[in-house]
Parts: structure tokens; sequence; C-alpha cells
């Protein structure tokens, strides 16, 4: 049993796995070396960072998963405002509040994320020690100090209390194997590190390649500050300034950066991957690394792609569509949702359906000669994103909202089609930022984090936000604490003892 935890903590090899962009996707090291023998030059340095990249994939993929499942389909089932057609009962068990330690997504952020930071201790231990200039030396740091605090961020707001490990692991220590779980606050600690670490390195501002840039620095250290400001740390009004002024280092030059798409088509084509208003994505690229993301969201055997599966894995309620207001361009067909399609399989003319998620169709695939490459990246943040932690964090830090803030949720909203706000009191202006980034980052993982910063769940039937524990979702579902965290997986509580209990209720 001791196999699943030492595949996690002592992952001495080299994963040089690369990652997809168009500019480092092909570098593939066959060789075995050690750590001793490979970390000589600058080149092999860059290798090696590269490969921390590939465990970003493990947001959409993983061991046994099947029937549709994936990781980030769990995160929006949990939440209620999305249903599903697929086989899989660990599906349904996330939308019912009844899965176990078992599920395989949840299994996959934990293993797939702690052998990224595994391999980013190995960096960021081994790559001050090699002659090489200075620029790319510290560039290389900085990109492993973010991909550490990225995947350490996702797995405390996950499982809570994790083993805190910062060093490479030696397989011989038996300690080392079996780490106890450190506190949140710890591991925020460790995060804010991280990212002030890599802000102040030699990264780009802005980077259209995949890799990670100053902005994405700024933006993900902008969100800590946010959730940190709310539960389970609950460090209020000093925090929320932290994070509208880290934000407003974004937003400030917003255009300049990170400019927003004229065209919502441009978040899931192929030509404007790592463009635009995407400030880090997960990179794939057809016959190097590809996913299923689009047959996941396909109608279930629709038969409006060529894909021997549609799995209908992931079904946005109606109810949810029908929150936006009228006019919004992302309900408009074929803004974040589309009911309709050219057949490609079984004959011609046209399918219709319920209501799917256009969001992360690549219109590529649609009919009878439909491209069957799955390589539709997966993005991990964009610029709407920033400019609504902004607006939120100045709400709350000035006790009520400033030009500033309305600024930036404006923007969003204009981009919409929709009308400026304006006159609204604190509360009322703290829900319309919280409804925007419902409707704005809707089935991009940010909803799950939300209710667990804000204690507050979206009632869609309402359109309007209540408090969260004991509240019965539209799924049929009512909230307890339990769901607050996931649970440590099963085989790593077997496998290492010093991770008990559970989380509570689990």
């Amino acid at each position: 049993m001791k196999t699943p935890i030492i595949s996690i903590f002592t992952i001495a090899t080299l994963l040089l796995a690369s990652s997809c962009s168009k500019s480092f996707l092909d570098e593939n090291n066959k060789s075995n070396p050690t750590q001793e023998s490979y970390f000589q030059n600058g080149s092999q340095a860059e290798t090696f960072v590269n490969g921390i990249y590939t465990n970003l994939r493990s947001n959409t993929s993983g061991d046994g998963l099947s029937y549709g499942e994936s990781p980030w389909i769990n995160l929006e089932l949990l939440v209620g405002h999305a249903t599903t057609n697929s086989q899989s009962n660990f599906n349904l068990g996330v939308i019912n509040h009844t899965t176990g330690t078992e599920n395989p997504g949840f299994y996959s952020y934990w293993q797939g994320f702690y052998e990224g930071i595994a391999n980013a201790n190995v960096a960021i231990e081994r790559i001050p020690q090699i002659d090489m200039e200075e620029e790319q030396k510290s560039n290389l740091m900085g990109q492993a100090h973010f991909l550490r605090a990225y995947y350490y961020f996702f797995l405390t707001r996950l499982f809570g209390d994790i083993p805190l490990v910062t060093t490479p692991v030696d397989p011989l220590v038996d300690e080392e194997l079996r780490p106890s779980r450190s506190s949140q606050e710890a591991i925020y600690e460790l995060i804010v590190s991280d990212l002030t670490a890599a802000e102040a390195s030699s990264l780009p501002e802005v980077e259209r390649t995949g890799r990670v840039s100053k902005g994405a620095v700024k933006s993900l250290l902008a969100n800590v500050y946010l959730t940190m400001a709310g539960y389970p740390l609950n460090k209020g009004a000093e925090y929320y300034r932290l994070a509208a002024d880290k934000a407003a280092e974004i937003t400030s030059q917003g255009d300049a950066l990170y400019p927003l798409f004229s065209n919502l088509d441009f978040l899931h084509d192929r030509p404007n991957k790592n463009m635009g208003e995407f400030i880090l994505q997960v990179q794939y690229l057809g016959g190097v690394a590809e996913n299923n993301i689009t047959q996941m969201i396909i109608p279930y055997n629709s038969s409006i792609s060529p894909h021997g599966d549609e799995y209908g894995a992931l079904v946005p309620r109606p109810a949810f569509v029908n929150t936006y207001e009228e006019g919004d361009k992302r309900s408009a067909e074929r803004g974040f949702f589309f009911t309709s399609s050219p057949r490609a399989k079984g004959g011609s003319g046209t399918i219709t359906f319920p209501p799917a998620l256009y969001k992360y169709w690549l219109e590529a695939s649609s009919g009878v000669n439909g491209d069957l490459t799955p390589d539709i990246n997966f993005t991990l943040i964009r610029m709407p994103e920033v400019y609504l932690i902004h607006a939120e964090a100045e709400n709350e830090a000035n006790g009520g909202p400033t030009a500033a803030a309305y600024e930036s949720l404006n923007k969003v909203r204009e981009r919409a089609g929709l009308q400026p706000l304006s006159g609204l009191n604190q509360d009322q202006f703290r829900e319309a930022v919280w409804r925007e980034r419902y409707h704005e980052l809707c089935y991009e993982n940010k909803a799950y984090f939300d209710i667990q910063r804000t204690r507050k769940a979206y009632d869609l039937t309402n359109n309007r936000f209540v408090d969260l524990i004991g509240f019965r979702n539209e799924s049929g579902t009512t909230w307890t604490e339990k769901y607050l965290l996931l649970p440590i997986p099963q085989r790593e509580l077997q496998a290492n003892p010093n991770l008990a209990p559970n989380n509570p209720g689990w």
C-alpha cells in the first residue's frame, strides 16, 4: 500500500514530458538521467521546468476516469448549476453529494498536483547551483515558484490542511515518505512567499507561449489575497486591500496587457490560444497532447460531431442560463451556450437540444467533415476574472464601491452588451460582482471556490444569494459542512496514517 504515497512524495525522477505551446511543445528528453547528472546547464534546467507544466493537465484528465468523468467536471457538478447525461456513477454521486473517498477525479487532483509540487521542489533546489545566465536562471526560478504556488493553492482549497513539502523527498527516510498535514495558514504563507519570489524574478510582463508571466503571478496573488480575506481564514479588510491593489496593477493596464476579445468565439478556437485576455491556459496540441473537453460537453449521443463518444458529461441547467439579463451576449445562441448544430452522423439537417456549453465547443469539430483532434486549451486565468477580483476587493476594502470598482465591473458588463451599473450600496455591489462572476466565469472551476470563501449559494430560482449551509440547490441536494472540503483520498490514508483523520464528515 506504499506505492500511491511514494508516487507522490518521492518524485525524484525527471518528469520531462513536454508542456504544450508553439515554442516548447516538442521538447521530450528520452533519457533517464539522475538529478546529479542532469542539472548541468541552462538548457537542461529549462527542459525540466517545462515538464512541471504537464501536471496542470490533471484538471482535465487522470487515471481511472471513464464514462464522461473528469476532475474539472466534478467541481462543477458539486455546485448544482449543471447536471450530467453520462453513465458515470461517480458524476451522479458528486451531484447528489453522496460520493465517497475513492472518487477518481478527486484523486487526480491530489496525485497530479503533488507530482507537480515534487518537481517544482527539485527545480527550486537544483537550478540555483547551475552555472548559467542569471536572467534565464531568474526566469526559470520564477516559473517554478509560480507553479508550486498554483498547485498548493488549488490543493489547500480542495482538501484543507495538507502536507507541506518544500524540498525533494529522500525515499530512504521514512518520515519524509509519510508527512503529516500542515495548517491552511502555513500553506498560504508558502503560496504568498512563492508568488512574491516569482514576481521579483525576470519573468516577462506578458507571455504568449503558454508559460508563466508576471501578469499571471500578479493575477494569482490577487486571487490568493481575495481568498484569504474570506472563509476559512477570514483575514478581512487588510487582505481585501492587498487583493485590490495587486489586481489594480493589471487592471490599470488592462487593454495594453490583456485586451478582452471582441468576439466570444475567440475563447474556444485554435488561432487565439494564449492570446488576448488569456493570462494562463493549460496547453494542448493535436498529435502531442490532447484532451476530451469538447467530447465532454457535447450533448449525449447527439450526432453533432464525428467523435465516437459524445458524453454529455456536463449539461448546464436551464435555470442557470435563465439568470442572465435580457440582451446579455453570453446567454445568446452561440455566446456561452448553444441549442442546435448540424448533424454529423446518420443523415443531414440540424439537431436541436437543451442548452449545451458552447464555451468549450471546438467549432472545427462540427459537421460531417468535423475535425477529430481534441486539443482545445483549458483556461486557468483570464482578464475578466482579474477585473472582478479588483471590483469585489475594492468594494470590501472601502466599505462600498469606488469609481475604480465600478470601472472594473462595468468593463466586463460592457463586453457582454449590458448597461453599466451605478448607485449601488456595498451589499448590492457585492452581489452584482458575485452574479457577474457566475455569469462570466461559468464552468471554469471558479464557482465551487466562490462558495467556499463566501459561504453563499447562488439561488437560481430567485436570482439571489443565500446562506450556503442548509440551502437545497437546483440538483435537489442540500448543502452541508461536509462538502466545504473534499476528502483526502482513501488510498493516501491507507498509505500514510499521518494524514488521518480525514476531513469532517468523511
